[in-house]
């Protein structure tokens, strides 16, 4: 069962842009309310969908570098990435099969 990985801007490029599959990372803070409905949603991905896409989480306080490159202005907002670049950016709390379904992991 896999679980969301923590990222960081230091780390961001190899865990997420070097990857050898499809990434969703979630942007998120610790004072955010939807933020915090959606990580269950995520967590739950994480460990359903692990083995067809690598789920991370970076803390925008934390790692203003990186949400800053992505033109992050509102949280939640997830990234979907495949072989480094951005293939779908969600924005705000959305329940899991929706989520799913934006995600292609067929």
């Amino acid at each position: 069962m896999s679980k969301p990985i923590k990222v960081t801007d230091g780390n961001f490029n190899t865990e997420v842009l070097s990857a050898d599959k499809k990434v969703l990372v979630d942007f998120w803070a610790e004072w955010c309310g939807p933020c915090r409905m959606v990580a269950p949603v995520v967590e739950d991905i994480a460990a359903e969908y692990g083995d067809k896409i690598k789920v991370a989480k970076l803390n925008v306080d934390e790692n203003q570098s990186t949400a800053s490159r992505y033109g992050i202005m509102s949280i939640p907002t997830m990234l979907v990435m495949e072989d480094g670049k951005v293939i779908n950016k969600l924005v705000g709390y959305m329940p899991k099969d929706k989520l799913v379904s934006k995600l292609n992991l067929k």
